[in-house]
C-alpha cells in the first residue's frame, strides 16, 4: 500500500531540509511567522549596522589622529644615546651621518614574525616575513624652550627648528593664515610659525613681532621673531606648546655649528612596519652613540588613549553580537513551537531529529542572510554619507577632530559579517535541541 512505503530516502536524495526551510519561510506572508522573521531580521540588521559604524569610525579615529601625530613628528626619532627621553634636554650630533645613505636604499626588511590569517595572529607560529616598505624620508630637527613676551602677554613655548630637508606636506594642509617660511633663506626677520591656539591667547597675528627669551648657561638671551604663518592641527597638546622656526636660529642661539642638530626624524612607507623598522634601525644600522625610538614610545599618551578606544570598540561589538544572538534564539524558539505540528508529521514520516533541526538552522540562516544584507546596506550607507557630508560633528578640543572620521577596512568588514553569521548560527544549535523533546503523537494532535 502507498501508506506503507518507506519515504525516508526522499529526505536524503536531495537537500530536503533546505527546500522545506525556504518554503516555510516564504509561506504565510500575513502569518505570525512572518512577523517573527521581520523582527529577527531587523534585530540582526540593527546589530550589524552598529558594529559597522562603530568599527569604521574607530578605524577612522586611529588613522586620522595617528596621521596627525606622525605628520608633526615623523615616525622614528634618532638622538644622542646619552640624552634622556625628554624634549627639553638636547645633545648635538653631527648632521652628516654615514647611515643616512643606507636608509635611502632600504626598500624592505626581512624578519621573523607570527603567522597571520585574515588579520588574526596565530600564536606559537614563526615564519619569515618582509616589511611592506622601508624608510621614505629623513629630516633633521632641534628643540629649544623659551618664553614669549608680547606687549600684553608672557607665555612659555617650545621651538622646533627645521631645516631645508623638512617635509612641509602636513603643515601645509593645516595652515590657516599666512605662509610657511623657507629654512636657510637669509632674511632680516626671523620667521616663526605659531599655532592658532597660541595666536589667540597672545592676541597676535601674521606679521606681528614679539620677543622670545632663552636661558643659555644661566643667562637670558632675547631674540625677536616675526610671525609668517598660523597653523592648526587640532592636537591641543602640540598646538598650545610648539612653534616652528629655522633650525639655523636655534643653532645660533645655542652656539652650535651649522652641522650640529639635536636629532633626525625618520618617516617610513607604511605604519604597519614601524616597530620592525625601528628595531632594525637601532640594532643593525645606527652606531652605539645614537639611539632610535618610535613616536609611540616617545609620546605614549595619545596612543594609550587610542588603545582605550580599541577596548570600547570590542565592548560594543560583543554587546551587539549578544543582542543578535538573543534575538535569534528567541525567534527560533517561537518558530519551533509554532511549527510543532509540522515537526510531528516529519517525525512520523521517518525524518531524524537532526534532519528536522537542520530545517530550522537553514531557516535561521535565511533570516541571518536577510539581516546581514540590510545591516550592510544601512551601516555602509550611513558610513558613506558621513564620509561624504560629515554630518556628525565633534568637539575638536576633546577628540582632536571636528568631524567623526570614517575609514573602510574591508577585511574587518568581511570578518564582521562572517563572524556574526558563524557565531550566531553556532549558538542557535542549542535551541534546536527542543525538537528532540517533541513527541510525534502529541505534536500531530497539537493545534
Amino acid at each position: 500500500m502507498l501508506w506503507a512505503l518507506d519515504i525516508r530516502p526522499i529526505f536524503h536524495s536531495m537537500n530536503f531540509q533546505r527546500f522545506l526551510a525556504l518554503r516555510v519561510a516564504k509561506s504565510g506572508k500575513q502569518s505570525f511567522t512572518r512577523l517573527i522573521i521581520v523582527i529577527a531580521t531587523a534585530a540582526v540588521a540593527l546589530s550589524l549596522t552598529v558594529m559597522l559604524v562603530t568599527t569604521s569610525m574607530m578605524s577612522g579615529f586611529k588613522k586620522e589622529i595617528t596621521g596627525k601625530v606622525f605628520g608633526f613628528w615623523g615616525h622614528i626619532h634618532i638622538t644622542d644615546a646619552k640624552v634622556n627621553r625628554s624634549l627639553f634636554e638636547t645633545q648635538p650630533i653631527d648632521k652628516d651621518q654615514p647611515f643616512l645613505k643606507e636608509l635611502e636604499h632600504t626598500a624592505s626588511v626581512s624578519y621573523d614574525g607570527p603567522m597571520e590569517i585574515l588579520g588574526v595572529t596565530i600564536p606559537n607560529t614563526d615564519v619569515e616575513k618582509s616589511t611592506l616598505g622601508g624608510f621614505s624620508h629623513v629630516q633633521s630637527f632641534a628643540i629649544l624652550p623659551g618664553i614669549i613676551q608680547t606687549k600684553k602677554q608672557i607665555e612659555g613655548i617650545l621651538l622646533k627648528g627645521v631645516g631645508e630637508d623638512f617635509n612641509w606636506d602636513f603643515l601645509k594642509k593645516n595652515l590657516k593664515e599666512g605662509e610657511i617660511f623657507q629654512p636657510g633663506e637669509k632674511t632680516e626677520e626671523r620667521p616663526i610659525l605659531i599655532s592658532r591656539q597660541t595666536a589667540d591667547r597672545l592676541e597676535i597675528g601674521v606679521g606681528d613681532r614679539f620677543i622670545i627669551h632663552f636661558i643659555i648657561d644661566g643667562e637670558a638671551v632675547p631674540r625677536r621673531f616675526t610671525i609668517s604663518g598660523i597653523y592648526k592641527t587640532g592636537l591641543e597638546e602640540y598646538d598650545k606648546q610648539f612653534a616652528l622656526v629655522d633650525i639655523a636660529d636655534i643653532q645660533q642661539i645655542l652656539g652650535w655649528t651649522e652641522n650640529q642638530v639635536a636629532g633626525f626624524e625618520v618617516e617610513v612607507d607604511y605604519r604597519e612596519d614601524l616597530n620592525v623598522l625601528a628595531d632594525y634601525l637601532y640594532f643593525n644600522i645606527l652606531p652605539n652613540t645614537l639611539y632610535a625610538e618610535t613616536i609611540r614610545e616617545k609620546f605614549p599618551a595619545i596612543f594609550e588613549w587610542l588603545a582605550l578606544q580599541d577596548l570600547n570598540e570590542v565592548v560594543i561589538l560583543v554587546l551587539m553580537l549578544i543582542v543578535a544572538i538573543i534575538n535569534m534564539i528567541t525567534a527560533l524558539l517561537i518558530l519551533i513551537l509554532e511549527r510543532t505540528n509540522m515537526i510531528g508529521i516529519l517525525k512520523s514520516l521517518g525524518e531524524t531529529n537532526w534532519g528536522i533541526r537542520k530545517v530550522f538552522l537553514y531557516y535561521a540562516g535565511y533570516i541571518m542572510a536577510m539581516g546581514l544584507f540590510w545591516g550592510n546596506l544601512i551601516g555602509l550607507g550611513i558610513c558613506f554619507l558621513q564620509k561624504t557630508f560629515g554630518f556628525i560633528k565633534l568637539s575638536e578640543a576633546d577628540y582632536y577632530l571636528n568631524v567623526a572620521p570614517i575609514h573602510f577596512d574591508w577585511g574587518t568588514i568581511l570578518l564582521l559579517n562572517l563572524g556574526t553569521m558563524f557565531i550566531t548560527l553556532l549558538f542557535l544549535i542549542i535551541p534546536t535541541y527542543l525538537v528532540t523533546r517533541i513527541s510525534p503523537v502529541k505534536a500531530i494532535r497539537f493545534k
